[in-house]
Formats: C-alpha cells, sequence, structure tokens
C-alpha cells in the first residue's frame, strides 16, 4: 500500500483504516450540494474515526469557506472552477488530486467535470478508484438533460466507468441501474448513515409536516402543494418548505407558491440547529420524490424520531416494513390522502412510529453498521484484486 501524502496525515490514528489516505471528490462540498455534500461531510467523518487519513476535494462556490466547518477539521482542498458552472470545471483539479498522495480515490456524484479528473488520477497513479453515483444513473434522471449526458458520456464519464475498480449503490435498485447504464462487474451496495439519533422524541408535536431539500422538479412540488390544498386537515396544520434551488426552478416554485394556502410556509434553506429545529418538531416529513438514490432527509427525519411520508422512489423499503413511514405515489391524490393520514393520527400510533424510526437510525442506517462495511470496502479496494 502506497504512504499516504501530507495532506490528512494528522488526521490517521490505530483502526481499521489506519495507514490507509483516502480522496473523497465531490462537485459541490458546501450546502449547495445538498444530500451528496452531507454524505461526504459524514463519510470523512468515518474514515478519520476508522484511523484512516482523509482529504476532500471540491470545486470552490460561495460557500466553500462558510461551510468548511461542516468537515470538523478534515482537510478541504477548494479548486478555484473555470467556465460553465454545469460543468463544474477546475484547470487545477487533476494536480491538486495528484499532490495529495492519496492511496485510494472516492468519487462522489457524477455528470461533471470531476469524473474526467478523476479518470486522469487513477490513470496516472494506477491506484484504486470508486464511484459513488448517487441515484444519477436513475432512468428518470437518465432522461432529462439528454444532449448533455450524451457529451457528458462520450468524452468523460464512459472511460470513467471503465477505469473504475468499482462502484457504490446505495440500494440494491441502484446496483441494478449501474448494472444497465454502465456494465459494471464491481457493485458494493451500502446505504447512507444517518446522523446519531436522539434519545426519545417529543410526543404531542403540532400538526406540522414538514418538506427539507432542494427545490426540484424530481422534488414534485407541486403535486405536494396541491394535495395539501385539498386534503381534509386537523386545525392549525402546517405545511413547512424548507430548501433551495436553482434560478430557474426557483421562479417556478414561486409560481407555485402564490397559488398556495396561506397553511403552506416557505422558509428558505435550513442548516445546522434551524435544520435540527425544523426535523424535531415535525409530526411528519415528507418527501414525494419522483427519483431520489438514498435521501439524508428521511435517514436525519428518522433520527429526529419523526416518522415521513414517501414514494417507493425513495429507495427505504425498510422504512414501510418498519412501520416508520407512510407511502403515497406522486399524484396529488395520492398525497393529499397520505397526509389525512398522518396527520389524522392518534398519539399512540404516532408513537409507534416514531420509535420505529429511532430503532432503524440506530440499527442498520448508524454510522456503526454502515462504517463496518465501508472498512471492509476500502481495505478489499486498496489491497488490489489479487488479494
Amino acid at each position: 500500500m502506497a504512504a499516504g501524502g501530507k495532506a490528512g496525515a494528522e488526521l490517521g490514528g490505530t483502526g481499521p483504516l489506519a495507514g490507509l489516505h483516502i480522496a473523497l471528490l465531490v462537485p459541490w462540498a458546501s450546502r449547495l450540494g445538498g444530500g451528496v455534500a452531507s454524505v461526504v461531510q459524514l463519510q470523512a467523518q468515518l474514515i478519520r474515526r476508522a484511523g484512516g487519513q482523509v482529504t476532500v476535494l471540491t470545486l470552490a462556490d460561495q460557500h466553500t469557506d462558510e461551510d468548511r466547518g461542516l468537515l470538523d477539521g478534515v482537510p478541504l482542498e477548494a479548486v478555484r472552477m473555470s467556465g460553465p458552472g454545469f460543468v463544474r470545471y477546475g484547470p487545477d483539479l487533476i494536480e491538486r488530486l495528484l499532490a495529495t498522495g492519496a492511496d485510494l480515490l472516492h468519487l462522489h456524484g457524477i455528470w461533471l467535470y470531476p469524473s474526467r479528473a478523476a479518470t486522469a488520477w487513477a490513470r496516472r497513479t494506477g491506484k484504486p478508484y470508486v464511484i459513488s453515483p448517487h441515484g444519477m444513473l436513475d432512468p428518470w434522471i437518465t432522461a432529462r438533460g439528454r444532449w448533455k449526458k450524451a457529451l457528458a458520456r462520450r468524452f468523460y464519464e464512459r472511460p470513467s466507468w471503465r477505469r473504475a475498480d468499482a462502484f457504490h449503490a446505495l440500494t440494491r435498485n441502484e446496483a441494478a441501474d449501474i448494472a444497465r447504464e454502465a456494465g459494471a462487474g464491481r457493485v458494493l451496495t451500502i446505504p447512507n448513515a444517518g446522523p446519531p439519533a436522539v434519545a426519545s422524541a417529543a410526543a404531542n408535536r403540532a400538526p406540522k409536516v414538514l418538506y427539507l431539500g432542494r427545490i426540484h422538479p424530481k422534488k414534485n412540488l407541486g403535486e405536494l402543494i396541491d394535495g395539501w390544498a385539498e386534503a381534509s386537515l386537523p386545525e392549525g396544520s402546517e405545511l413547512v418548505i424548507a430548501g433551495w434551488g436553482d434560478p430557474a426552478d426557483r421562479a417556478a416554485f414561486d409560481v407555485q407558491m402564490r397559488e398556495a394556502p396561506a397553511s403552506v410556509k416557505f422558509v428558505g434553506p435550513a442548516h445546522g440547529e434551524a435544520k435540527r429545529k425544523l426535523l424535531e418538531e415535525a409530526r411528519f416529513v415528507i418527501l414525494p420524490s419522483h427519483s431520489e438514490g438514498l435521501p439524508m432527509t428521511i435517514l436525519e427525519a428518522w433520527a429526529a424520531g419523526t416518522p415521513t411520508i414517501m414514494t417507493q422512489a425513495c429507495h427505504l423499503p425498510e422504512g414501510f416494513a418498519a412501520g416508520a413511514a407512510i407511502e403515497c405515489r406522486v399524484d396529488s391524490h395520492s398525497i393529499e390522502g397520505a397526509l389525512e393520514q398522518a396527520l389524522r393520527m392518534d398519539e399512540p400510533h404516532w408513537r409507534a412510529m416514531s420509535d420505529a424510526a429511532l430503532s432503524l437510525a440506530r440499527g442498520e442506517f448508524s454510522a456503526d453498521t454502515v462504517s463496518l462495511q465501508w472498512c471492509d470496502a476500502y481495505r478489499s479496494l486498496a489491497a488490489g484484486p489479487d488479494a
């Protein structure tokens, strides 16, 4: 195994990943990266707790410096960006990757220039390289922006996919998407880890439903607002929408909000303590999405003891099986029915759902459980195919 470079060396220690330096590459490491950035922040801490050295590399944006603290001291290399923002091109990215001296590279997200940089790093070093698409090979996603994805496939994604030593899938569904789109031979299926679970959830919460995430067509907020408007709900019920989005998506959402009932509140982006407070005060968190990888919002809700309303596209059947989630489809009528079921629920039934959510957060989606799987995966990759 090659020795790790200087960057991140002070974070090494004893543990299953001791002596291994892992570089995490992500297009956005700030709040603009949404759930993927949150996963990278948690992944960096996982590696550090296991005794590994870790460096995060990203393309700089307007929030990078402000959000460095979310990495809790893990070294962050923010590379200047050039050209169109949707490409995330960094002319110095390849050299900065090489300068880390990392033993292994883990790319989070695809369809952008970091895929090309990661491929160049892998070719020049001969070291192992793993890709986490984070749901970006889902059919709903690949059907959108076809010409951009066709160019990306031709110029850097297919070479990247061929060079990768392994892909990482969040779910069995994503493993199938990866096999179909990329023809990958080695796929590691490991879920995201959620944050630490609260000791207990506050009872008798107000009839408040929270949506937390990006303002984006795949999140299906128009149907959510329509379903809320038609639902017969207890007095004082509120739908709180906390999120951010690209200007075009925000403009479309603002049009929808002008027609929304007064009980629908938009509070803008929520991070840190503000996000924690929203999650712990909500009676339910809702995610009526067309497409997801494995949504951190749901795991964060369960860790707060908050049951969820979600579609099958969230790829978390464990929530339905455990009784921590209510299923809805993407149409407004189904969302309406799920909202009524949730907010008419009596306290003992809600408490049972809350307890089930906490059990999931402390069990298969806990940091300890997921860490064991990643330690095995990283060690295996570092050892090489003949080990």
